[in-house]
């Protein structure tokens, strides 16, 4: 074997041994924030209860805790901090994917009109829930927020590629021209809905709006999760075609990647974790674009790192930050929209002001 091969050789293992030592601290990062979720809150119900629940549960556990913070624990907390946990995990990796795709660190889901979509769906139900939930079966009910938001979600992406294919054009330019125009279009559908609403839907709206995972409940929760699942398998095999696509779609083609394929692949995937997030939470920004770029600081800019790593650190964030939420003024809660608001501005400006000096 030449010097150079040994030195490239030497150089994979080493990166990859980076990325791995990276991607296990932001997996304990993601971990002490879904302990600390499901320890935090007006009630005095600690990590040390969740544990003695646990160990409860093995054949020969200990005694369980009391049913009123068993009841805190399994009804409040844990399906809180595992929404916080799932919608920053699938905001990240979609972010993550967007940015790979159009080959831009400024880019996230929106841009596309993925969340306009998502938002405009789950609005209308919030808004006509009574009637649409009166022409399904009881079975379908909680399915009714998460399939409306990924429909919505879908249906935005199929107008984005239609509306370019109009132009015989599916390159990324004459995408995010139409996801900017049906992101637009999605947000005027979402203020008269708004319009429309009564003064208790009205109340919901203006907080599901700024984004809240305070509302999550099994019933919500699961079917979300259920929609997450594939997008969080399938996302990660996506990494070495986006990496081959980040030199070019040429080149992507060249060496055998369908480009076209790999975008409807992509966009439907995040389609899907996206509409099921704002199922859970609503409309919460700036996770899709802080994060993947985070990461790419943290691991390098392969993407089998990048991808799994943003799926971490947004679980990681998002939990973070719904602590700060429900803390900061207690006993009253803020949206955690924002507070993911007040750090992913002052970011947002920070790369623009990298990219305008050439740095990005």
């Amino acid at each position: 074997m030449s010097q150079a091969s040994l030195a490239a050789a030497d150089w994979w293992r080493r990166s990859h041994a980076a990325r791995q030592r990276g991607l296990m601290l932001l997996g304990l990062a993601c971990l002490a924030s879904f302990l600390l979720s499901i320890a935090i809150g007006a009630t005095d119900v600690g990590i040390g209860q969740f544990v003695a629940w646990l160990w409860s549960l093995l054949p020969l556990g200990g005694e369980a805790p009391p049913a009123g913070a068993q009841a805190v624990l399994l009804q409040i907390r844990l399906p809180r901090a595992l929404a916080a946990a799932a919608v920053g995990a699938a905001l990240g990796i979609s972010g993550a994917t967007v940015q790979g795709l159009f080959r831009n660190p400024l880019a996230d889901p929106g841009l596309i009109g993925i969340s306009g979509g998502a938002s405009l769906a789950a609005v209308a139900v919030i808004v006509l829930g009574g009637s649409l939930r009166n022409l399904l079966p009881e079975v379908l009910h909680p399915f009714l927020l998460p399939l409306a938001a990924f429909a919505g979600s879908i249906v935005a992406t199929l107008l984005v590629y239609r509306i370019a294919a109009l132009r015989d054009d599916l390159g990324i330019a004459a995408l995010l021209l139409a996801g900017i125009a049906i992101n637009a279009i999605a947000m005027a559908g979402v203020g008269v809905f708004i319009f429309m609403s009564n003064d208790d839907q009205l109340r919901s709206l203006n907080f599901w709006m700024l984004g809240s995972v305070g509302a999550t409940t099994w019933h919500t929760l699961l079917p979300a999760l259920a929609l997450m699942l594939p997008a969080a398998i399938l996302l990660p095999r996506l990494a070495r075609a986006l990496d081959l696509f980040s030199m070019g779609e040429r080149q992507a083609w060249l060496s055998g990647i369908d480009t076209d394929r790999l975008r409807r692949r992509a966009v439907i995937l995040v389609a899907l974790a996206v509409g099921a997030a704002v199922a859970i939470s609503g409309t919460i920004g700036f996770v899709g674009l802080v994060v993947p770029h985070l990461v790419r600081l943290m691991l390098g800019p392969d993407h089998r790192g990048v991808l799994a790593g943003s799926a971490l650190l947004g679980a990681a964030l998002l939990g973070g930050a719904d602590i700060l939420a429900r803390t900061l003024v207690m006993p009253a809660e803020l949206p955690i929209g924002l507070v993911t608001a007040l750090v992913g501005g002052p970011f947002f400006l920070w790369l623009l002001l990298r990219r305008r000096g050439g740095a990005v």
